[in-house]
């Protein structure tokens, strides 16, 4: 991983951020380049600190990594906060008029451009943006015309003469670079590759669009309000009718009605949205009604902190709606199985005819990552389980919606078609959907049903395929982490075989069902075991522990809204391993970027 190179841009919120990070973004995926992006930024709309890191190299990128190569600070407090983080070798290119770089790191070179000089005095704060964009492209060797091709896009509808001016200004900043600055002594790789740069918000949208879906509704929520935003630019051409509801009560009752009738139904929110939509959950099981529920995770409790990452609801998951009833709960591991698993869960759910939860983060589903268009195949197989569209389907003689069968699956009929009409209630029923509540409790018949609806868990064992474990058996250490910490453990364990510490991995994406049993048999050969997760209880370790009575030997924990680096991994294995503490261990990394 030491072959790649890490952009970082700060700012304040309205200076203009994103753009230029985008720009870069396009031009590593499009010279065939792995990118891993991460925004770290406040709740705000003007002013505080936004802090976005952009890595790239020739190999696969799984995380933002630990070093920055270049930094760009459009701001005074960014150089204040960041500069004495730079290393030899690193460079920083910022606004030499408005901006006083203190003492700074030996070997790291300071890039002051005259701002006012090139612009010839412009007031447009953002000729400063696009000044640094150039001047770092050049340090890097890579050539105008790429950049000048993505500037005219960017600015295209905007007419003419703003693209001119954004190109001029532009040429004067690489050519200043080229004069004044020294290049980084590797200039960027290139491949024949071209990649998609995708967020998983985005790419939870897709997978829906993938997957069949014909009707979404969502309350906008940060950090789930992108799959919303997708789903409404790409509504028409995808064909799915996509409705912003009042609430999120509103939001899964409208989903589970739309899945009633017929059409693949899905919705997203965060925890704060997902608490009001537990009860509606229930309703999903108790109906046996599909529907698959998105919470993009971020740090809480309550309002908490709304745009920082967190997988502090995993137990709020667990526990979500009240009573005993099949759920299937997943979590993707990196942006692009946030895509593919949508299509899976939706089959899954439409089989079992229960309740599916995707369990993403703000890591996920705010960070952007390349990905090879090939591998966005919306060719997929869909499965919508015993579903009766047609009065030929089957015999309409008697027809039992909620049938007790050896599977506790019953095939469920959309409403209208003839000779089957049934009830739908959210109160426990008879086979035909005769609501026993109200007549009189009868308990042969509720314990029939609840048994029924519970002989679908073996069903989904079966369906979901068992973790397996990443490396070599037998190693000195295990790092066991579950949904959005894959990429970093995984570069977490190639420094620590770098540094002769032998280390494997087992990532969990099927929370519900579990597969414990498998997951013991898989840690039989770990000679230390260690859980990493974000948030401050340890919920995995409590859930396995829950399940298997399984206790690691240590736990690595990140609770402060930020998430992991791989050095903050390395550092507590090393620590934990050299420790005479009597186990199991914590470790608590502390992030030392001030974002």
């Amino acid at each position: 991983m030491d072959r790649t190179f890490a952009v970082a841009i700060g700012g304040a919120a309205g200076q203009g951020v994103a753009t230029p990070g985008d720009i870069f973004a396009k031009i590593f995926a499009r010279r065939g380049l792995h990118i891993s992006a991460y925004n770290a930024y406040q709740s705000i709309i003007r002013g505080g600190h936004t802090f976005l890191t952009i890595r790239t190299g020739i190999e696969e990128v799984t995380c933002f990594g630990d070093r920055i190569d270049l930094l760009i600070p459009l701001n005074q407090d960014s150089i204040n906060r960041h500069l004495g983080l730079m290393q030899s070798g690193s460079a920083i290119v910022y606004n030499g008029d408005a901006i006083k770089p203190g003492a700074h790191p030996p070997g790291a070179q300071l890039c002051p451009l005259p701002v006012n000089q090139l612009s010839k005095g412009s007031r447009s704060k953002v000729e400063q943006n696009t000044l640094a964009l150039a001047a770092s492209l050049q340090m890097m060797g890579v050539d105008f015309e790429p950049l000048a091709e993505i500037l005219t896009e960017q600015f295209m509808r905007k007419g003419s003469k703003v693209v001119t001016e954004n190109l001029d200004i532009a040429r004067l900043g690489y050519d200043y670079a080229s004069a004044n600055f020294r290049p980084f002594p590797d200039p960027l790789p290139m491949s024949d590759t071209r990649y998609a740069v995708l967020s998983g918000n985005i790419a939870l949208a897709m997978g829906g669009a993938a997957a069949g879906v014909k009707f979404y509704c969502a309350y906008p929520m940060s950090p789930s309000t992108g799959v919303l935003h997708w789903m409404a630019a790409h509504a028409r051409e995808a064909g799915i009718m996509v409705r912003q509801v009042e609430d999120e009560i509103g939001v899964i009752n409208m989903a589970i009605g739309a899945a009633h009738a017929g059409a693949r139904a899905m919705c997203a929110t965060s925890g704060g949205g997902f608490a009001l939509m537990t009860e509606g959950l229930g309703m999903s099981a108790m109906m046996e009604t599909p529907v698959v529920v998105i919470d993009v995770q971020r740090a809480g409790p309550s309002t908490g902190v709304p745009t920082k990452t967190e997988q502090g609801d995993l137990w709020q998951m667990l526990g979500a709606g009240f009573g005993d009833f099949p759920k299937i709960i997943a979590a993707p591991t990196d942006i692009l199985d946030c895509f593919t698993l949508v299509p899976e869960m939706h089959n899954l759910a439409d089989r079992f005819q229960c309740p599916g939860i995707i369990l993403s983060d703000l890591l996920l589903s705010e960070g952007r990552s390349s990905v090879d268009p090939k591998q966005l195949s919306f060719e997929t197989v869909i499965d919508r389980g015993e579903m009766i569209v047609s009065a030929d389907a089957t015999s309409t003689n008697g027809y039992k919606r909620y049938k007790i069968t050896e599977s506790g699956i019953s095939p469920r009929a959309i409403p209208g078609v003839p000779g089957h009409t049934h009830t739908a209630a959210t109160d426990e029923h008879d086979e035909d959907g005769v609501l026993i509540s109200d007549e009189f409790t009868n308990p042969v018949k509720r314990r029939a049903m609840m048994e029924k609806r519970q002989r679908k868990v073996a069903g989904i064992e079966g369906a979901v395929p068992v973790p397996v474990l990443i490396g070599e058996p037998g190693t000195a250490v295990t790092l066991i982490g579950w949904g959005s910490t894959q990429g970093v453990i995984r570069e977490a364990v190639q420094i620590l075989e770098e540094e002769g510490i032998s280390a494997n991995q087992l990532q969990i994406r099927w929370l519900v069902p579990l597969h414990g049993e498998a997951i013991l048999n898989i840690l039989k050969s770990s000679k230390h075991t260690i859980i990493v997760e974000n948030n401050y209880s340890g919920q995995f370790a409590r859930y396995l522990r829950s399940e298997t009575s399984y206790v690691p030997d240590g736990y690595i924990r990140k609770y402060d809204g930020e998430p992991f680096m791989p050095h903050h991994i390395v550092e507590a294995v090393r620590e934990q391993l050299a420790s005479k503490i009597q186990k199991p261990r914590l470790s608590v990394p502390m992030h030392e970027i001030m974002v």
